[in-house]
Formats: structure tokens, sequence, C-alpha cells
């Protein structure tokens, strides 16, 4: 729950992005006037409304008709935070991740102490718009004051709104901020705007997530309707190619609380509406990281890899082969954790795709026996706490061995699985490259290598895991042997009630 702030609302307007000083002004929070913007120069105008603590699966018992809406008129994508030691789930990681578009171990912010940001390297995106398209007009409404102080969304925007809600209030500087927005859409001519509204998470740490949660979902959500009335209200709106984003920065416990590790306090979600954004979708591969860049995408903007974005545009889909698999997933078998009815892991390999378990041990966990397909919630809730919670740069449905859960059921033998690609074409090629994305931990004797084999010849190691890693993408370079034709790769995991391993967004590429 945010904690900091002062006695009186701030109204900060900047002068534009870059400007040597901003102008300040002070007053009591029922006679401020909304700040005044630079004129804006895009056709492209995005706005991000942040709603905090909103837990999704909460939205659909609420009196909330715009945001049911724009699921019904753009694309709703759901997902998981992270967890310790990763971040804790809480506002400054959060915002920090949706502003950033990376994850914590990139900007740094693991808790509300904000200590380790890393700003400098991976800004938000209003001061990332602010270096590359300075023409923007830019504007930010807040009310934790963190999101202002600590430089997580406010630095870049030409002007900005920083009110006090703890001393002062979330549900008046709520009903502000949603009305000084109004206002500046209808009557100005911003380009992009971030907004912010806690009431929510106020509710909720007071009250759980019951019906007074509903009711302040119930008003944030009108709140959100006024601006959007505002927008298709704009006397140039037909010429003009509007996105609205909407998020949150994690979830809430029942009773009310977050930071730990449930699943209620990890849940996210991402909904857009906009030019190119399809109508009705529920894409299994969103995550929170997507925000920024969505902002970029729908600007025209193609970020620099130097950037680091750790997200990727909420229309564009995945084409990684593990999720054409989200039709065939089943419910748990063995496991009691994970609720019945939540569709979530198979055997069944992709198109193409092999697992090999000849010397597979015997019994244990049905679905942890060799390499199995599963999603960020099936997955986790096996065992909370034992850093499967840090499996973010995973998306949809990946692959995961692991021989820890496996062993949770009686069993005889080793656990011994390896999965096998299909084969690429290298012919004429000198180097073949293997990119995925990767959980791993290691305990004991457990190996984890991956091999390659040209023209289904003996497999050869190219690398072997002896240490965590900890959601990383990996890249391996393989030389083409002469006259080599095709290349497979494996993926071989051994063990016997160790630790597991993830793989994730394959591609492989010959040059």
């Amino acid at each position: 729950m945010p904690n900091t702030g002062m006695s009186r609302r701030t109204v900060l307007a900047a002068a534009a992005a870059g400007a040597a000083a901003a102008a300040v002004t002070t007053a009591p929070a029922a006679h401020a006037a909304a700040p005044t913007l630079p004129n804006g120069t895009s056709k492209d105008k995005v706005l991000v409304v942040g709603m905090d603590g909103l837990r999704h699966d909460r939205i659909d018992a609420a009196n909330a008709p715009h945001m049911k809406s724009m699921m019904a008129n753009g694309t709703y994508g759901l997902s998981l935070l992270y967890a310790n030691p990763m971040a804790a789930t809480s506002s400054g990681p959060g915002w920090s991740t949706i502003s950033t578009g990376v994850w914590p171990d990139k900007h740094g912010v693991k808790d509300n102490t904000f200590t380790g940001k890393n700003y400098g390297t991976y800004p938000g995106f209003l001061a990332r718009l602010a270096q590359v398209r300075p023409g923007l007009s830019t504007y930010a409404a807040v009310d934790w004051k963190p999101l202002d102080a600590q430089g997580t969304v406010t630095p870049g925007a030409d002007a900005k709104l920083v009110l006090d809600g703890d001393r002062d209030g979330y549900v008046a500087h709520d009903a502000t901020i949603a009305a000084e927005t109004e206002s500046i859409l209808r009557d100005q001519n911003p380009d992009v705007l971030f907004v912010y509204l806690g009431n929510t998470d106020v509710v909720a740490h007071a009250n759980g997530t019951g019906q007074k949660y509903l009711d302040a979902i119930a008003v944030q959500d009108a709140q959100l309707g006024r601006m959007l009335a505002a927008i298709k209200a704009r006397p140039s709106y037909a010429t003009e190619r509007w996105t609205v984003i909407v998020t949150t920065d994690h979830g809430h416990v029942d009773a009310g609380g977050h930071g730990g590790s449930s699943i209620e306090e990890r849940r996210t979600f991402v909904l857009a509406t906009g030019p190119g954004i399809a109508a009705g979708a529920r894409p299994l591969d969103t995550r929170l990281v997507d925000v920024a860049a969505t902002v970029f995408h729908q600007l025209g903007i193609v970020p620099d890899p130097s950037w680091g974005l750790d997200g990727k545009p909420i229309q564009q889909r995945s084409t990684d082969p593990f999720d054409t698999l989200q039709s065939s997933l089943t419910q748990r078998v063995d496991e009691t954790g994970i609720p019945a009815g939540i569709l979530g892991f198979t055997h069944t390999p992709p198109s193409g795709w092999s697992v090999i378990n000849n010397a597979m041990g015997t019994g244990g966990m049905t679905e942890w026996r060799g390499w199995s397909f599963a999603t960020d919630e099936f997955w986790s809730r096996t065992q909370r706490d034992q850093q499967r919670e840090l499996n973010v740069r995973a998306r949809g449905v990946f692959a995961v061995a692991d021989s820890d859960e496996w062993a949770d059921r009686t069993f005889s033998g080793t656990y011994d699985s390896t999965l096998v690609s299909p084969a690429y074409t290298v012919s004429g090629k000198t180097k073949v490259t293997l990119d995925f994305t990767t959980l791993y931990r290691q305990e004991g004797s457990q190996t984890a290598e991956v091999l390659a084999s040209f023209n289904g010849g003996t497999p050869t190691v190219v690398k072997s895991y002896t240490s965590d890693v900890i959601s990383k993408p990996q890249s391996l370079t393989v030389t083409v042997p002469s006259g080599a034709s095709s290349v497979s790769f494996r993926f071989r995991y051994t063990g016997s009630n160790n630790w597991y391993w993830t793989i994730d967004g394959v591609k492989i590429t010959a040059s």
C-alpha cells in the first residue's frame, strides 16, 4: 500500500522535455486548475490508465461497463508477476515494470524502497519518448508520490499532476485526476498520457476484495468512462488514432494485502483498444512488460535493441512452437495444489518435436513424468516459494522438466528425459544459432545439457548447465560441419528429486 506523501496537492507544470527548469504551482486540491500542455504533434495518441491493485478476476463481478466494453472491443491479456527473490508483488516493482518495459532484474526495483533503481539505463516510457520524439505532448497524473519522487513514471512529461493520496485521500484525488485528465483530453491536444488511480489498492488493504472493493472498481470504471467519452468528444477525433491501455501493478489476497507469492497477489492484466488491436482477443502470451512496448508500437516507434526491452506489443503474437499447444492443455491428474478445472499441461509435444523417455524412471507425479508443456499458472501453483515464480520471460506455454515435483509421488529410478527439436536446414551455411529463454535451478548430481545433431548423427554437447540461471535469454552458436544439411537440438535433463529446467521461445537460425 502506498505510504508516502505531503499534506497538500502539488501541481507541477513542466515546459517541454529537456527544459532547464519546471514551473511549480502549489494550491489546495479544490482550487488548482489543470496544467497546460504544449500542442500535440501526432495523430497517433495513447492513454495509459493504471489502476493500483486491481485484481482482474474481480472485474467480472463489478459494475464495470467501460472495462468490459474494452474487453469486447480490444485485447485482454492476463498474466502473473514474479515474486521474491526477484521482487515483491508491490507497487514499486510493478509500476517500474509497466513504465520501463523491463523486468526487475533490469530496472532494479525490488520493493517500495526503490533501492537499486536503474532508471538511467531503463527509463520509463515517457522519459524515453522525450529522448526519441521530443515533439510529442505528454502528461502524467499520479497520487502515489513515489511514482514522481522516485522517477518511475513522470520524468519526461511536459506537464504533470502530482497529488498526495496517502495524506489527502485517494478517493478525492482519483476524482481530481480523472476530472482534470478529462478536461485535458477534451480541451487540449495531448499525444501520450499516463493516469494513475489508486483507490482500489487502498480499499483492498482496508476491506479485502469483497463488496467495497467491487464498489471501488465501479467508481474507477466510471472515471475511465468519462475519459473515454472526452476522447470521443474531441473535435479532431475522427482524424486521430487513439490507443487506450488499462493495467495494474499487482493483485491482492482475498483479505487484502500483497507483496507475497500467492496467485492472487501475482495477478496482472493488460487491456488495450486501438488501431491494429484485435477485438475480443484473449492472448496467452501477454506479460506486464508489454505496456511500454505497446505504447511505442502504437506511436510508430521501433525500439532500439540497445534499450533492452523485455516486452512486445500486445497485438504481436508469439511464434514460439509450444504456444500451439494451448488447445491441447488439460487439467491436473495427481497434483492437489492446482485447482481442478485449470487447463495447464500436456505431454504431447508440438508438431515436429518429440520427447525421449526411454531411460525415464517409473511412477512419480503424472504431470511431470518427463518433459511436459505447461503454463505459468499451472506450473507455479505446484509449490510456492521455490522460485518457479521467476519464470517471467517464458510466455504462454513452455517446456518444463521438473524432477522435484515428479518425485512428490512414489517413483522408481531416475528422471532422464530428452526434448528433441525438429530438423532445420543448414545447407550451405557455416553457423547455426539456437536462441531460447530458460529458468534453471541446479542441485546435487542433476544434469542439463543442450546437444546438437547434424544429419541425424550422434548428438554432441554444446552447452551444460551446472549453476542456476534465473529467467535469462540464451544464445548458442554452433559451427556447421562441412557437408551438413540439417540440424536438430536436444535438451536432456537428468536428476532424482532435484530441481527443474524450463525452455521457451526457441528460435533456430542458420547463417
